[in-house]
């Protein structure tokens, strides 16, 4: 963690936990947050702190020893998701509402039956996305095509479409969705085994109901882990990051300008403050105003492990 600006870092260990694999973090304010760790049944898990990592709670344990959390949002202090990938054919999704504490297991018979070999990636933590009035998407991919699953009322009730990012095979499809309103989304992705490929963006006009492929430039013919959009900005501006390339947009999605470096997540706390982690445990922070600005942060740690580029 960081009191700082992410000048200094200082590792905040979780007890009993030195072996799992953190994909994803929420952070509300200097000393509440929440992480989630991905593997296989019991080692993906959620935990909790209210005094900035100094002490930590175990809020819950994949309960199926076939379960594989991928993401946690959440659209205030208090009210969140989490995904898992398919268990015995239907994604598992569950719900907190007392800023992830406890969590509840939603009904899987309102959420449409997952595809022969679909799910959702953890590589960035960011598969999954939360509007503050309860609107959710989520991506998956590895089943020949790739699907957004939405909902508007706080993950009760699902629906899902297929979009024209390409999934033919168990290591493909849509990492990361990121939406600047009720209307106006994100979608990228690729295959985390091929670095080099065709760009994998989509974007969409009506929530999430059809989806449109962008004709990106030849620099982006790269994977694809993340995407954030920056709070405030109208038309919104998209940032995507892979490992090996990085770029935004700033009429929506529709064009593409490439960056320089490569990054395994990105993620906004203001219209000028901006974070991204990358490889060998690089993190920067940067004013999304201004493209080339880059004001460097010591190293933490960098994520691996299974469903990571």
């Amino acid at each position: 963690m960081t009191r700082d600006a992410g000048h200094t870092w200082r590792t905040v260990p979780v007890p009993g936990a030195e072996a799992l694999d953190f994909r994803d973090v929420e952070a509300f304010g200097p000393g509440e947050a929440v992480v989630m760790s991905a593997g296989e049944g019991p080692a993906s898990r959620i935990y909790t702190t209210v005094d900035g990592g100094s002490h930590w709670s175990l809020a819950l344990q994949n309960p199926d020893p076939k379960g594989f959390f991928d993401a946690i949002a959440f659209r205030d202090r208090r009210q969140g998701l989490a995904l898992g990938d398919p268990v015995d054919g239907c994604f598992a999704i569950f719900s907190t509402e007392d800023g992830g504490r406890r969590w509840t297991r939603l009904d899987p018979s309102r959420i449409p039956a997952a595809l022969a070999s679909e799910g959702a990636f953890a590589a960035s933590g960011t598969c999954l996305a939360l509007d503050r009035s309860g609107r959710a998407w989520f991506g998956t991919g590895g089943a020949g095509r790739a699907r957004v699953f939405r909902s508007d009322d706080g993950g009760r009730n699902w629906t899902v479409t297929n979009t024209p990012i390409p999934a033919a095979t168990p290591s493909a499809g849509i990492f990361s969705i990121a939406f600047a309103d009720a209307l106006h989304g994100v979608a990228v992705g690729g295959d985390y085994r091929k670095a080099h490929g065709p760009a994998a963006i989509a974007r969409t006009d009506d929530g999430g109901l059809t989806w449109t492929a962008v004709a990106a430039p030849p620099a982006f013919d790269r994977f694809l882990s993340a995407v954030a959009v920056v709070p405030g900005t109208s038309p919104p501006v998209f940032v995507a990051a892979g490992t090996e390339i990085s770029g935004w947009s700033s009429d929506g999605g529709v064009t593409w300008t490439a960056g320089e470096g490569g990054w395994n997540a990105i993620a906004f706390g203001g219209a000028a403050d901006g974070w991204a982690v990358g490889p060998a445990g690089r993190v920067v922070r940067f004013d999304p105003r201004d493209a080339s600005s880059r004001r460097g942060a010591r190293p933490a740690p960098s994520p691996g492990g299974r469903k990571s580029p």
